[in-house]
């Protein structure tokens, strides 16, 4: 099976366990309360032990260089994504009124600058992308997606504090606390691990196995409860500028990035998750972050939730154009 039939097969399967969280929602299975203490055990235990079970390999020089181009390519996405909402997200838009046939062009402010860029320009590489790529190339993946979970929590608790709260002086103790989480954490421990061939018993190996296999159904679930409390068809029609943030996170963003990443010389399987992380959609972190800076956390709630829905269409699109090209590359 090839790896774009892999990608819509587990693609879909992520979206029906989405709707499961969507119905547990519904039903009262899932409460506020509930989704937040799942939400911390999924990113306090089970992603930092996925993590860290994926450095529990052979020592192999490629995988290390791998990595290597992996930070690299993260970096780059990332400065891609934000120097593309710079462009094309401005503090004044562009408004056309029509009065009596007569056409006036005047421009407004742009209240939801910030919320807009933020959503627009980080990804759901941790909650959705893991999973994904864990499905396609397993532990192996996984091992490269650290490189991008680690640039994402640089760029998101520097750039992206200083942008969403407009506070330019950020303290360096601020920014050390957040970069102590545990999935960083365990990119670390996993990495001396890995270097210096570092084995567990096979009885922890095989229990850190079960705890990291829960990890895509349990985040699909918190996502699907996430989503449930906004009204989806309302949001579908109330404010059609969201399809104008949607089309930038999910379809501009990583078109340009595969446009680049795909005629590089390097392996097919990095490119390939570098091309597939930036396609996820708007990271959950974005709207708690509007929350805590008094920003338009509705709005950053209504992206996250019509980006995730929606990048069940967009994922497998772009990787089909990705693999068009990759066979001329």
């Amino acid at each position: 099976m090839s790896t774009l039939s892999i990608l819509i097969e587990q693609t879909l399967s992520l979206f029906i366990v989405i709707t499961v969280g969507i119905i547990c929602c519904k039903a009262g299975l899932i409460d506020d309360a509930t989704n937040k203490k799942l939400t911390n055990i999924l990113l306090t235990v089970m992603q930092p032990v996925l993590i860290f079970n994926s450095f529990q390999m052979e020592f192999d020089s490629g995988l290390l260089k791998g990595l290597l181009i992996s930070l690299l390519l993260a970096f780059t996405t990332h400065i891609i994504a934000i120097t593309i909402s710079y462009i094309f997200i401005r503090r004044k838009r562009r408004k056309v009124v029509v009065t009596g046939g007569t056409r006036t062009v005047t421009y407004e402010i742009n209240h939801d600058a910030e919320v807009e860029r933020l959503t627009s320009s980080y990804s759901n590489m941790g909650l959705l992308g893991m999973p994904l790529i864990h499905g396609i190339f397993g532990n192996v993946g996984v091992f490269y997606v650290t490189a991008y979970v680690m640039t994402f929590n640089i760029f998101m608790y520097t750039h992206g504090v200083i942008m969403i709260s407009g506070n330019k002086k950020i303290r360096l103790g601020d920014v050390a606390a957040r970069l102590k989480s545990p999935a960083l954490i365990a990119i670390f421990l996993g990495l001396i691990f890995f270097i210096l061939q570092i084995k567990l018993p096979n009885v922890i190996n095989r229990s850190l196995d079960y705890i990291g296999s829960i990890y895509t159904p349990f985040g699909m679930l918190i996502a699907g409860a996430t989503i449930a409390k906004s009204n989806i068809m309302e949001v579908l029609t109330k404010n059609l500028r969201i399809y104008y943030i949607v089309f930038l996170r999910l379809l501009l963003i990583p078109i340009v990035i595969m446009l680049i990443y795909v005629w590089l010389p390097i392996d097919e399987t990095i490119k390939t998750i570098a091309i597939i992380l930036s396609s996820t959609p708007t990271t959950t972190i974005g709207t708690l972050l509007t929350i805590r800076y008094d920003k338009n956390s509705v709005l950053a709630a209504e992206i996250f939730a019509i980006t995730t829905l929606l990048c069940v269409l967009t994922i497998p699109l772009i990787m089909f154009i990705a693999n068009m090209l990759m066979k001329y590359a």
